[in-house]
């Protein structure tokens, strides 16, 4: 008897395939990609007679999309989806509707608002402070490392 239990399955036939995706990496680049937040679609006043603002909140999220690394890779559908997002994230801002939060983070999840989001989708934004740096000290000041034990051990 050669061994215990059943010979082992040949690799090749697995049906499992437990490969990762390749990450996504995109490089921050503070370029503002994407429409402008659309005017009148949240209204008339009816005191002024004016188009109703956007919320000073829902502007600075809006903002904070467009100048986004992920941004890079949105297309019309993400932007239209964005903003029936802008629209919850106005109300739940301007009105105290605040049962909309978790409809708007969910939203927000899709393209990767938080890191757990992007660990999620595979997307990683490199840092651009991981570039190589230069160093603090100019080359032409070291010495070697003998001399030094020299000079320190007298």
């Amino acid at each position: 008897m050669a061994g215990r239990g059943p010979a082992p399955k040949d690799p090749s036939k697995r049906r499992r395939r437990n490969t990762s995706e390749p990450e996504m990496v995109v490089t921050p680049d503070d370029e503002l990609r994407g429409p402008e937040l659309p005017e009148g679609v949240l209204g008339v006043d009816e005191e002024t007679g004016e188009f109703v603002p956007w919320h000073p909140r829902t502007v600075a999220w809006w903002t904070s999309w467009r100048t986004s690394a992920q941004a890079q890779t949105f297309v019309d559908t993400d932007w239209d989806f964005l903003i029936d997002t802008a629209l919850m994230h106005h109300t739940m801002w301007a009105k105290g509707r605040w049962e909309f939060a978790s409809e708007v983070r969910l939203r927000a999840a899709k393209f990767g608002a938080t890191p757990e989001d992007r660990a999620r989708l595979k997307l990683k934004v490199d840092d651009p402070v991981n570039a190589p740096q230069r160093p603090v000290q100019a080359a032409g000041n070291v010495t070697d490392i003998t001399s030094r034990k020299a000079r320190l051990t007298g």
